[in-house]
């Protein structure tokens, strides 16, 4: 067994435990150590040791289980990891500059495919936003959203002239699920204005809803202009 490391991070604990499982000094299906003694060997807390044993099972290298202890997997199922990007980071990452334009934000009752998609009550309201995202002023994103407010009432009070509902989103609410898909989808005359693509085309479109604590918060169509290219890591 390596000597015992200080001050290791959740990081540094990681890394080691995945080298272990590469290079088959724990074996598929072998048990780790038990957090106490991880924690010792690191010079470290259980907590620490908490935290990269639990990510490094939701990357799926390993298996916990409530008193059975930590195992690893016989096949590890490696996940793509998505994060929620500021459209204003991604562009800034490209060089571009970043412009941001409001195109609609309002107050209505939930249509009723969205009332039956995040299971709304009959004339719930949600705030629907639309908002166009610009790199170097040439369209890059067109956003449809609609935001809860039963879930999160202080979205009423929110300005949106100026900076995109996602900002505000990702500083306010400290969601707890997500689902995300993305699709081809056809631009319809709206969609093919706002990103200057062919109508009937297809472009691509990234869908995401977000929920606190089993409550819905918002539902996002985020449309990109062509030429757009999503890049994750495994």
């Amino acid at each position: 067994m390596a000597a015992a490391r200080e001050n290791m991070s959740y990081r540094d604990i990681k890394q080691v435990v995945v080298d272990r499982i590469q290079n088959r000094i724990w074996a598929p299906d072998s048990l780790l150590p038990s957090e106490t003694e991880l924690a010792e060997e690191f010079s470290s807390t259980r907590t620490t040791v908490n935290r990269a044993l639990r990510e490094l099972a939701e990357e799926g290298y390993l298996e916990r289980k409530r008193k059975a202890g930590t195992r690893v997997l016989n096949a590890p199922v490696r996940k793509a990891q998505f994060s929620i990007p500021l459209v204003r980071d991604e562009i800034a990452e490209t060089g571009a500059s970043y412009r941001y334009s409001l195109v609609e934000q309002t107050l209505l009752a939930a249509p009723d495919w969205l009332a039956a998609r995040l299971e709304l009550t009959q004339g719930r309201q949600v705030l629907h936003i639309r908002c166009m995202h610009y790199a170097d002023n040439a369209p890059f994103q067109y956003e449809v959203r609609w935001i809860i407010p039963e879930s999160i009432p202080e979205v009423l009070e929110a300005d949106f002239t100026q900076s995109g509902p996602n900002d505000w989103l990702v500083q306010k609410v400290p969601f707890t699920n997500l689902e995300i898909s993305f699709m081809a989808t056809k631009a319809d005359q709206a969609i093919a204005e706002f990103l200057d693509a062919p109508a009937g085309d297809p472009v691509f479109t990234a869908e995401r809803i977000t929920w606190l604590r089993g409550a819905p918060v918002t539902l996002a169509k985020l449309y990109f202009a062509p030429g757009y290219r999503m890049t994750t890591h495994i």
